[in-house]
């Protein structure tokens, strides 16, 4: 299978597994647990169906939305996921190029590969950066005024990562970063040369935005689970979001938002926008899926501020089905992820256009010519 071949989620993960070795590829794919929430995530959307309305004048296509701030051609964007260079060595390069030349945003991550200051430079296009609490709080302020002098469009804070998900795959590949040779994962190294070049080839692995600031961060030998939970600040409360919304002074995110009581205080602390999501499935497991709690959250907030669907996201008609119940705009992480493993730029490229046509297909099919036109009177339940 190449590139060319993959027409979706699924052909990509498939084309990932072959070129990644084992613990990579699980590090994307898996959940915590059993991955009852991992595989609810995108289970959520087939309870609820389309219903599509015939001879409505279609002659003037427009998918595009303003979502925190920025007019992007489609309403969804690349969520921000960590380390992406392990999965090719183009990395977080490779996405935010992709996702410019696909006229939506990019999110980067606290903890990617290249800093705040090299992907500000990369294109004109929208950026968004995360935000996880440290326990030297000095950090996020200082990524806040980085990001300030590096034209980001938006932040957003990931709430949800206290401690680390029981990630149960990782432990037992023995997932590490940077990546090493283990008894466990040799063989599965050995059979993917074209990664190992790639990745030994490619410079010193490092955490680029807090490598002067945190020893795990230079490319000393740690579990993501380790970093998780020795460097991240378990007490941080809403007056710290608040604090960071107001030091910021822009369109601000609340990513990790499940319960319409957090929905309504993010609205209190002065948030632009929540993105409803439970990490992808590996943090809480048995968690309930952001599909399945959009209804209840638009209810009670959507007209007092903007809501994201971040989770399970595998097809358009899943776009469809997010913005019919109330949400802006949706995100994806694994999506561009296994498509970035399989091809780099090219193959995110591929899976942005194909999501993309998807969207444009199925609007056309529903009988609708612009998002606005997607409600509930499109949907059935039950």
């Amino acid at each position: 299978m190449r590139i060319g071949d993959c027409r979706n989620t699924v052909d990509f993960r498939k084309l990932a597994k072959k070129r990644l070795p084992a613990p990579l590829f699980h590090y994307i794919d898996g959940g915590s647990d059993d991955e009852v929430t991992l595989r609810r995530n995108t289970e959520a959307f087939d309870g609820v169906r389309l219903i599509p309305n015939a001879l409505a004048d279609l002659s003037a296509m427009d998918l595009s939305v303003n979502v925190l701030g920025q007019d992007i051609d489609w309403p969804v964007f690349c969520a921000p996921t960590g380390m992406s260079r392990l999965f090719h060595p183009e990395g977080e390069r490779a996405v935010c190029a992709a996702a410019y030349k696909a006229k939506t945003m990019y999110s980067l991550s606290t903890v990617s590969t290249v800093s705040i200051e090299e992907i500000g430079e990369l294109t004109p296009g929208p950026k968004c950066f995360q935000i996880y609490i440290h326990k030297d709080r000095g950090l996020s302020f200082d990524f806040i005024e980085r990001c300030k002098q590096a034209n980001y469009s938006a932040l957003c804070l990931t709430v949800d990562t206290l401690v680390a998900g029981n990630r149960e795959r990782d432990i037992s590949t023995g997932m590490v970063m940077p990546p090493r040779l283990t008894f466990a994962s040799l063989l599965s190294f050995m059979a993917h040369p074209g990664w190992a070049w790639g990745y030994l080839s490619s410079g010193k692995f490092q955490l680029a935005n807090v490598v002067d600031h945190i020893e795990e961060g230079s490319g000393k030998l740690t579990s993501v689970i380790d970093y998780v939970n020795s460097q991240f600040d378990h007490s941080i409360t809403w007056k710290d979001a608040e604090q960071a919304i107001q030091a910021w002074g822009g369109p601000f995110a609340i990513k990790g938002i499940m319960s319409v009581a957090d929905a309504q205080r993010a609205v209190d602390v002065g948030a632009s926008a929540i993105m409803i999501s439970n990490h992808g499935g590996r943090q809480l497991d048995g968690s309930t899926a952001p599909f399945d709690q959009l209804p209840a959250i638009v209810d009670a907030v959507g007209d007092k501020i903007e809501i994201i669907l971040d989770g399970g996201v595998r097809r358009g008609t899943h776009v469809l089905k997010a913005i019919a119940m109330g949400a802006k705009a949706c995100m994806i992480g694994r999506g561009y992820l296994y498509a970035l493993a399989a091809g780099g730029q090219p193959g995110v490229e591929r899976a942005l256009g194909r999501l993309r046509g998807e969207i444009k297909r199925d609007m056309i099919l529903m009988g609708c010519s612009k998002l606005e036109q997607l409600n509930r009177s499109k949907l059935h339940f039950g």
